[in-house]
């Protein structure tokens, strides 16, 4: 990645520290589901010990359940490893204001062992990984993601006390594009959007969506690590400004049988000059980069789907005519497609649909970038565009649920190729915690179908 300006330097954080504005520093990483762990440091202690030095935390943060349980079957990490711990060791370019906590700064950090090795099952490092394999081929990817949420009028105890049932949505009704539904919410969506801008994230927008409640906000793309660290900052900052607001707020892929939330991932390539790799003379202004490059992403999209859609809930968003993708097929603007083709010249690029709001951005830019190194090396030829109905086109369909996904990447060769073994085996090994206690469960609609009339 290029050198770049922070959005705060060390040299005014010192100062900030030093004249009382910044007590606290919040180092944190991304787990397996995207989420931030780390510590809160007294900003002098931080500066003394941690800036140089990094901390540490234990390791069973990258080999436990959503719910922070200790599940078998990782190597990295165990009881019979003694759950020990790893290096976190902060990224200076992370480094920023969070103004939506009172006298806070908050920096990222990359995962390590002690002798200074990589954790390689480590999200960021995972990325990091494919994004060096791509700057071995002189490019670099810029990705920008949409990701959406549903927004309640109830806080996030009243939903839980209440099992999350019979909560009350912000809007009543579908508000896509509407300026009067946003209206109804922009106080909170105002707050995010300025204290998104804040702490160093280029806000382009926001409008509503279609289940009600549901709304977007949308910020610039940029080099694929900083939108994927940029993308886990907003997520987490946005559920604390909405608890700060007296509301709570989802990104579930699928929260009822209504629209989904999604969260569609645009990439496109530059050369060693920052001109668009992917813009060409070809059919649809396409490179022949881009055309290998996307039809990587067909060629392996059955197989990377665990990275797009990584949990049971992800699959209920894949319904025919929905706007959520079932067929893996490619398309000019077209939205019944798993990949779409949009822009035109120095905007070309291709968006990824299957992603919902649950996705953790690093796997999921990580296996975009694969896909699209496989279809390069291998110089794969793109099959002719859906320029119809996808749904009812034919095409072979994305996997159903999250058994068959994790099926398809734990026996694929071109997943083993690109991500490493003990990658593969640590991410199956996800699925199969996740799948064994959805099989467990017992759930609400099971009680209702069978409680008196079976």
């Amino acid at each position: 990645m290029a050198d770049r300006t922070p959005p705060l330097a060390v040299e005014e954080l010192r100062s900030l520290v030093a004249n009382g504005e910044i007590d606290t520093v919040v180092l944190a990483f991304p787990d397996m589901q995207g989420r931030l762990q780390g510590k809160r440091f007294a900003a002098p202690f931080f500066l003394a010990e941690v800036l140089e030095h990094g901390a540490e935390g234990c390791d069973y943060l990258l080999a436990v359940d959503p719910e922070m349980n200790t599940v078998d079957g990782y190597e990295m990490s165990s009881w019979d490893r003694g759950y020990g711990d790893f290096a976190i060791r902060p990224d200076l370019a992370t480094l920023r204001r969070v103004r939506w906590h009172e006298g806070t700064a908050l920096l990222l950090a990359d995962l390590a062992w002690h002798d200074g090795s990589p954790v390689v099952a480590a999200p960021r490092q995972i990325l990091r990984r494919q994004l060096e394999r791509l700057a071995e081929l002189g490019h670099t990817a810029q990705v920008g993601t949409e990701l959406e949420f549903i927004v309640f009028r109830d806080t996030y105890e009243e939903a839980w006390d209440r099992d999350y049932r019979g909560l009350t949505p912000a809007n009543q009704y579908n508000i896509d594009y509407s300026v009067l539904g946003t209206g109804r919410v922009e106080p909170l969506l105002r707050r995010i959007r300025n204290e998104m801008a804040a702490a160093g994230l280029t806000v382009e927008s926001a409008k509503g969506e279609c289940n009600p409640g549901q709304h977007e906000i949308a910020f610039r793309y940029d080099e694929a690590l900083v939108t994927c660290d940029q993308h886990a900052i907003y997520k987490t900052g946005a559920k604390e400004i909405a608890a700060q607001e007296g509301m709570s707020l989802t990104f579930m892929a699928k929260y009822n049988e209504r629209e989904g939330n999604s969260c569609h991932i645009h990439l496109s390539l530059t050369d060693a000059d920052g001109r668009n790799a992917m813009a060409g003379d070809g059919p649809r202004s396409m490179s022949p980069v881009m055309r290998h490059f996307l039809a990587g992403q067909l060629a392996a999209l059955r197989d990377f789907t665990l990275l797009y859609a990584p949990n049971i809930n992800s699959y209920k968003r894949f319904q025919p005519g929905s706007f959520a993708p079932t067929a893996v097929a490619w398309g000019h603007d077209n939205r019944s497609c798993a990949l779409r083709v949009v822009g035109h010249g120095p905007s070309t690029r291709f968006e990824n649909r299957l992603p919902g709001g649950d996705v953790n951005p690093y796997l999921a830019v990580a296996g975009l970038v694969a896909a699209g190194l496989h279809g390069v090396e291998q110089r794969l030829e793109l099959p002719e565009e859906c320029t119809g109905n996808a749904y009812t086109a034919g095409h072979a369909q994305v996997p159903a649920t999250l058994r068959e996904a994790a099926e398809l990447w734990e026996n694929s060769p071109v997943a083993k190729a690109a991500f490493g073994a003990e990658v593969v085996a640590h991410y199956s090994n996800m699925a199969r915690v996740e799948l064994a206690a959805y099989d467990a469960a017992v759930t609400d609609w099971e009680l209702r179908r069978s409680f008196e009339r079976l």
